[in-house]
């Protein structure tokens, strides 16, 4: 992994536990060149802050014997940012996605995280969410000492990715200077909380440590942190579009007109538009334990426990579009104004808890065996338990329809649609709840009618019965490896060096898919709401607001009778399953060390064998002739091997100048939910896709997956520029491609569902046959190829290096282009054509200040659609400019506050929106979140 040779800041590094995490591998390249460096030969650099983190990264990069981006840790428990994910995300070459107003996702090259090999300390790392891909905001960066994003690949490098490889290292307690460390951090949102029930305020705390005891042959590290952060956000999303002549129309309403249409122009069928708040608390425990009894043997231990729960609420409407409608106006194919009525609204307060729990062990032993050999035993095991209440609670004027119905004018506009008062009929006051009541406004309980003996039912129809959902599944997974490596010495031509191993993992994840419906004791008829707390402001739809009540207080106070949805939904046992994967993994290495003239070679010649056994358990579910969910348990098993050659080359042109070559074969494990071997099929019972005669767009739809997936798999290639002209200099330039040779997409295909159509029970509330039997079946399938290439343009440069008045000044900065799609002409999952980041500092005399932008284009991305499940959409991309200032009190000179650091930190300084768009490049989603402002202050002994 490292270089042949090392430059003179990299040693003293090295000497002085700077470059703790890179140590051994760094010991292995002296080792190679039969070089002792004694501590006492080596001037020490203690380097911390900006500046001392960019040295410290630019030395493990410049040392590396693959492409690889690093981030090293100000100062013990201080990475720059204040998540992982935002410090990653400023890399060249690699992209962040927001989620709920936070940067989670990560993009390596195009590819999102569900693509990127993710480790700690050199071991796989489970995610937190529903496939393998690792949301990165929710690991504490209190616990990471260096960040590196491995671009190219080597056979030692078992964790990969088609993108690349992410590995997150700890601290090594024999190697880092002993020290202690307190953090406080308080953090408010711009935004007032949208909830009454929520705050716009939170918290972060965090201790560190790190000694040596026993001769300095034991050490430990200990982190323990705990954080609170608030988010508010102002969401519009809409329900899609369908052309003017598919909807029948009164010729009063098209009286009403004001303009020309076309029956091809598109309007909007209607959408929700909420306020939510949510409040994310995580506690975490890291520890280190590292023992050295003697100069042959090292034993570290560590162990990391993460428990993170997140609660939100989200209150507005959720109202679809009435074919009472007039246009008022049109452009480029859309109705952009116009007034309708006759949609009884639905108030709707949901909220969403994610609760997850992370544990995982890992004992690593290094024996040196000889002057020139050396062997490791790795052990680990981790398991993340993760649950989701995802409850919906409906009000309104009435139930099923008996209320007073909404009237509205609406303009499309950039951020979705703003309302007014309809031109003719008065506004419905949904704040008020002496005009509401707690019952679902809809019939949307088309699903129990095939339950209708049921008591809760007694007296109405069951269509009428749905007020509310509560969503709950529930995902358990395991994963459990053991690797033994031997190296050492050879002298075989250009090879100066060995090293081959084995690696055993088995892994397991199961999901249980449950949910209910909710019906409130007052069915058949409706009553007050009660517990209301306030109402949620939607002013920025133009909407005056909602009534705000205390939704998940009513269902764990056993208010709602709840009814098992498994007994007619289809997609709860057929989106339920467990999959298990055992890997065994060979690999040799060949280290490279030549001269080509006066031209010094490094590099590395190896290959991994992947021997994959998948197994995968589940339903294939459909309705029966009762209405009723027919269920037959199935499985599936796939076997196969895996060669994957890797090559790199690494030439000095020039003193600290370097050209890097790479060639490898790369594979990404199938996502976890496409390997399951379910089928399902669904109906959903909402009159305006029931009526809809398109098949995209029908109520008719089914999912599968295939345990018989194979790995995604690339052949890339990698060439760049690196000049190190400054210990904290840089510049280079890089071009790759990667050649696609079979992706997964989860194909939709026009299927005839005639054979699930049931008279009577498939139908609208009043009666009507669907509009088309025909639906989408989506299924996931390999084969497909594609390619993705790419330039990356970066530079560091420290300012005094332009004029010496600029000391302490510098920026970094990077720009990356890439293009690719795949051979069905889709483009890759995370890939934005252009990204760029820019970080301009200024630290001296204590003073930091650093000011950092993030820009990327348009990419597909997920969103959580019906029953929580995952759709693909278009986010549009972001800017996004976050602050940092502060001052070290250790450069004051006063004594009693030596050690002490504030911090004034600021996060989406411009407000940035979140737009996300359909297939047709139509509005789909709409989120703002507002800046979050942050207090720091931070005492290290």
């Amino acid at each position: 992994m490292i270089n042949f040779k090392l430059n003179k800041v990299s040693v003293a590094l090295i000497s002085s536990g700077l470059l703790a995490m890179s140590s051994s591998a760094i010991a292995q390249t002296e080792q190679n060149n039969n070089q002792k460096v004694e501590e006492k030969q080596v001037e020490v650099i203690q380097v911390t802050g900006i500046r001392g983190s960019l040295i410290k990264a630019q030395a493990i990069k410049m040392s590396s014997n693959s492409i690889v981006e690093v981030i090293s840790a100000e100062d013990i428990g201080k990475l720059p940012d204040t998540s992982i994910a935002e410090s990653l995300a400023r890399l060249p070459g690699v992209t962040g996605e927001r989620r709920n107003g936070r940067t989670s996702g990560l993009s390596v090259r195009g590819f999102n995280e569900n693509y990127i090999g993710t480790s700690l300390n050199g071991r796989e790392l489970l995610g937190m969410g529903d496939n393998r891909g690792v949301e990165f905001d929710l690991y504490p960066t209190e616990i990471i000492s260096t960040l590196a994003v491995h671009k190219s690949s080597q056979a030692d490098l078992l964790v990969q990715g088609v993108g690349g490889t992410v590995n997150l290292e700890t601290v090594s307690p024999l190697s880092a200077a002993p020290a202690m460390a307190f953090n406080l951090q308080l953090e408010q949102n711009e935004k007032d909380s949208l909830n009454p029930d929520y705050d716009n305020q939170g918290h972060k705390l965090s201790f560190n440590f790190v000694d040596k005891f026993a001769d300095d042959t034991l050490g430990v590290a200990l982190v323990i942190a705990s954080q609170e952060t608030p988010r508010q956000e102002e969401f519009f999303s809409a329900w899609g579009y369908s052309p003017l002549s598919s909807i029948a129309r009164t010729d009063e309403d098209i009286a009403g007109d004001t303009v020309a249409s076309q029956g091809t122009d598109v309007i909007i069928n209607g959408g929700q538009y909420y306020g939510r708040s949510a409040m994310l608390e995580r506690d975490s425990i890291a520890a280190v334990i590292e023992y050295q009894p003697n100069d042959q043997l090292n034993i570290t231990f560590d162990a990391l426990y993460i428990d993170f729960e997140e609660n939100d609420v989200r209150r507005g409407i959720i109202e679809g579009r009435s074919n009472n409608f007039s246009v008022t106006g049109v452009e480029n194919g859309l109705v952009t104004s116009g007034f309708q009525d006759g949609f009884n609204a639905v108030i709707r307060n949901d909220s969403t808890q994610q609760k997850a729990e992370l544990t995982a062990f890992g004992l690593n032993l290094d024996y040196e065996i000889n002057d020139t050999w050396s062997a490791t035993l790795d052990l680990s095991t981790s398991s993340v338990d993760k649950d989701i209440v995802g409850m919906e609670a409906y009000a309104g004027t009435g139930r099923a329809g008996s209320g007073a119905a909404s009237a509205r004018s609406f303009e499309m506009v950039s951020t979705g649609a703003i309302f007014s008062d309809h031109p003719t009929i008065a506004p419905v006051d949904l704040t008020n709840p002496d005009i509401l009541t707690l019952a679902g406004p809809q019939s949307w309980g088309g699903g129990f009618n095939a339950l209708a003996s049921l008591p809760q039912f007694a007296g109405g129809s069951p269509s009428d019965a749905q007020d509310g959902f509560i969503n709950r599944p529930k995902f358990e997974e395991e994963l459990n490896s053991i690797r033994i490596d031997v190296e050492g010495l050879i002298e075989f031509s250009i090879f100066n060096s060995i090293k081959a191993g084995v690696n055993f993992s088995e892994r397991t994840k199961q999901k249980t898919n449950q949910g209910a419906f909710l019906t409130a004791p007052t069915f058949p008829g409706d009553g007050p709401i009660p517990d209301v707390t306030g109402f949620t402001d939607l002013s920025f739809v133009g909407i005056k607001g909602v009534v705000a009540f205390d939704g998940p207080g009513l269902v764990n106070s056993g208010y709602y009778t709840e009814t098992d949805a498994a007994l007619v939904e289809n997609t709860r046992l057929g989106d339920s399953y467990t999959i298990s994967e055992d890997l065994l993994t060979f690999y040799t290495k060949l280290d490279i060390e030549t001269e080509i003239g006066d031209i010094l070679v490094s590099g590395n010649l190896g290959v991994q064998v992947v021997n994959a056994d998948q197994e995968g358990s589940g339903y294939n579910t459909s309705s029966g002739a009762d209405g009723l969910t027919r269920a037959i348990a199935v499985s599936d098993d796939a076997s196969y091997i895996d060669v994957l050659p890797s090559f790199n080359l690494n030439f000095e042109i020039a003193e600290n100048q370097f050209i890097r070559t790479a060639a490898s074969k790369v594979i990404s494990r199938p996502r976890i939910d496409t390997l399951r071997p379910n089928s399902a099929v669904s109906f959903q019972f909402n009159d305006v896709n029931i009526l809809q005669t398109d098949p995209t767009q029908s109520a008719w739809s089914a999912s599968s997956g295939s345990t018989q997936l194979k790995p995604l798999e690339a052949n890339q290639y990698d060439i760049s520029y690196e000049n190190y002209f400054a210990d904290n200099g840089y510049f280079a330039v890089s071009f790759f491609y990667k050649d696609l040779k079979n992706w997964h997409r989860n194909s939709p295909v026009t299927t005839d569902f005639s054979d699930f159509y049931i008279p009577g029970f498939h139908q609208t509330t009043d009666g009507q046959v669907p509009g088309t039997l025909s639906g989408q079946t989506t299924s996931a399938v390999d084969g497909f190829t594609g390619y993705a290439r790419g330039y990356e343009l970066q530079a560091s440069v420290p300012l005094e290096l332009v004029h010496e008045n600029l000391e302490g000044f510098g920026v970094t900065m990077s720009a990356t282009f890439i293009d690719g799609e795949l051979s069905d002409d889709s483009p890759v999952p995370g890939l934005s054509e252009e990204s760029y980041s820019l970080t301009a500092y200024y630290e001296r005399n204590g003073f930091e200040i650093r000011l950092s932008g993030t820009k990327r284009d348009e990419f597909i991305t997920e969103t959580r659609g019906l029953s929580l499940s995952l759709i693909p959409r278009t986010d549009q991309g972001s800017e996004i400019w976050d602050m940092q200032m502060g001052y070290d009190f250790s450069e004051s000179g006063i004594e009693s506050l030596d050690g002490l650091r504030i911090i004034l930190q600021a996060q989406n300084l411009t407000n940035e929106d979140s737009v996300q768009a359909d297939g047709s490049g139509f509005l789909s989603a709409y989120s703002s979140f507002g800046a979050n402002y942050m207090l720091g202050l931070n005492y290290k002994f």
